[in-house]
């Protein structure tokens, strides 16, 4: 048996499932359909990653080092994966083991793993603290403004955008992710009369959402960040845009927030991070923070309802340390639970998948300056995730919702006008 048909039945051990791929192990020997994506083994150190790890995070710390690559076009091999498989070590047997063990002997793997890759997220502290909730946040937005510049464009806005002409040529990324500002503007019914209105922006980013409200409808605004480098840029391009006494932005836990109440509160992909296990306090305290009749917008990730897959997985491990989805019944429960109403859920599933694979289209076309500002594993693992991404949203195995909600006013009054078109203001 060939090392690359060793290697071929040891990626099917892992996986849980044969994927069509052809392997070429470091010797040259090739195996899988001549036809199928390539995937290419580039030394023992990726066996060794896999014997200690026999998992999804054992193929990560093999790819992120460059020990396994991935030939030609990226969704061209993740769509061959078994994405659905039982990826993770407490459903990898014994008896799987042993063999695995006895594959990677027989190929010279045996030996002790080298470290796990840099780029592997390492924090510590009690989950969803303040402290590891700020390292958390700090490992995935503290990779340099200048690299988010490269993948985001210019909007720099690292959200779902709203493609409301997905097939006009001349309609730009920074166009769809203007028109999901807007729509987020509108839900919270700032086209009615912005002026005098104050807004809250929970994870405000590099200041974008802030920037749109106040410059298109008048409003006073307070955007908070974890992230020391995004709160530094945003405030840069505030006072560019001349806002600066209209928009203050913070490094601040939304816990630590005491100056509220707020007219209206956008939370546009932040609340992934908050985890199932607070999510009932940041639900209360965004409450608290609301004036009565006063709206929510909370834009968020969400998974499929079922028990959450077991183990470390490449996203956890390289991209989003302690975040969690939530299945879109769950967030809602724990809105109402916290006394919202919640008024209307819209998804944008498709819509996230055109925007992820513009993001990947960015980071490929400047992939050599994308290195240059972070590391070629940095630059492997925003690629991996953000194209494996892609493809779960296309197939629905993750979406994205908006979800509307309000803080009841006097007599349960809504503030929310009749019907969708009116509260839009695009009857």
């Amino acid at each position: 048996m060939s090392v690359a048909s060793r290697l071929s039945r040891m990626l099917t051990l892992v996986l849980g499932a044969t994927p069509r791929l052809r392997l070429r192990a470091w010797d040259g020997s090739e195996s899988g359909p001549a036809d199928a994506p390539l995937v290419v083994v580039r030394s023992r150190d990726a066996l060794r990653y896999l014997a200690h790890e026999p998992n999804e995070l054992g193929l990560a710390r093999a790819y992120v080092s460059g020990h396994l690559d991935l030939a030609g076009d990226v969704y061209a091999a993740l769509s061959s994966l078994p994405l659905d498989a039982p990826t993770h070590a407490p459903r990898f047997t014994v008896r799987k083991r042993a063999e695995l063990a006895a594959l990677v002997g027989l190929t010279g793997g045996l030996g002790r793993a080298p470290e796990p890759p840099p780029e592997e997220a390492r924090i510590a502290g009690d989950l969803h603290s303040k402290a590891r909730d700020r390292s958390a946040v700090t490992h995935h937005y503290d990779v340099g403004n200048n690299f988010y510049r490269l993948v985001l464009g210019d909007s720099m806005v690292y959200s779902c955008a709203y493609w409301r002409r997905p097939d006009d040529p001349g309609y730009s990324l920074e166009d769809a992710q203007r028109d999901k500002l807007d729509l987020v503007c509108r839900k919270l019914g700032l086209h009615e009369g912005g002026e005098g209105k104050r807004l809250l922006d929970v994870g405000c980013g590099w200041g974008s959402m802030l920037l749109h409200a106040a410059s298109t409808y008048g409003v006073t605004g307070v955007g908070i960040t974890l992230s020391a480098p995004q709160a530094e840029l945003a405030r840069k391009r505030v006072a560019e845009a001349g806002l600066a006494d209209r928009v203050d932005v913070r490094v601040q836990d939304y816990r630590d927030l005491s100056d509220g109440p707020f007219d209206v509160i956008s939370s546009i992909g932040m609340a992934e991070h908050v985890g199932e296990q607070a999510y009932a306090e940041y639900a209360s305290r965004l409450m608290d923070l609301l004036e009565p009749s006063g709206r929510l917008l909370n834009h968020q990730i969400s998974r499929r309802p079922g028990p959450r897959r077991e183990g470390t997985s490449f996203v956890e491990a390289y991209v989003f340390p302690d975040g969690e989805l939530l299945p879109l019944a769950t967030t809602v429960g724990v809105l109402e639970e916290a006394g919202f109403e919640v008024r209307d859920v819209e998804s944008l599933r498709e819509h996230y998948a055109l925007t992820l694979r513009r993001w990947v289209a960015n980071l490929e076309q400047t992939w050599d300056r994308a290195v240059e500002l972070t590391s070629e594993g940095r630059a492997r693992v925003w690629q991996l995730y953000m194209a494996g991404s892609a493809l779960a949203f296309e197939a629905g195995r993750i979406g994205v919702n908006q979800v509307l909600a309000v803080r009841p006013g006097p007599g349960g009054a809504s503030g929310l006008p009749p019907t969708r078109e009116l509260w839009l203001g695009r009857a």
